[in-house]
């Protein structure tokens, strides 16, 4: 009975410490307006400027093959870039809907980003 007790009260423990972890941490994932953990300023210049001139090849050297680049190409850059600028407008839903069509998955760990970051945060559109 007392092993038993110990078990539960350490579930309880490790179940409420997960419960208390910042919720903010999974905030900026499919939010260009939240900052990202590996946020610069020079990074986000440049990211501002490779999605308004649609420039794959500067969004990709910026990417290093890590999240999102793992599914964009240059064929369909031209429509994540509208993502990215209909999250910026605060049209979540559309941007969504794109990302759902471009293969990134939102919020349900499905798609990339979650579990393929390799731990950088730079799969996400947000610079």
């Amino acid at each position: 009975m007392n092993k038993k007790t110990m078990l539960l009260g350490a579930t309880a423990l490790v179940l409420g410490a997960i419960a208390m972890l910042p919720r903010t941490v999974f905030a900026y994932r499919g939010d260009a307006n939240v900052k990202g953990p590996n946020y610069t300023e020079e990074r986000h210049d440049a990211m501002t400027k490779a999605f308004a001139n649609k420039d794959y090849n500067a969004w990709k050297a910026l990417m290093d093959g890590r999240g999102a680049a793992n599914r964009i190409t240059a064929s369909n850059f031209a429509k994540f870039a509208e993502a990215h600028q209909l999250s910026l407008e605060g049209k979540t839903a559309e941007a969504n809907a794109i990302r759902a069509e471009l293969g990134l998955g939102q919020q349900n760990g499905g798609g990339m980003g979650q579990g393929n970051r390799q731990g950088n945060g730079q799969g996400r559109m947000n610079h």
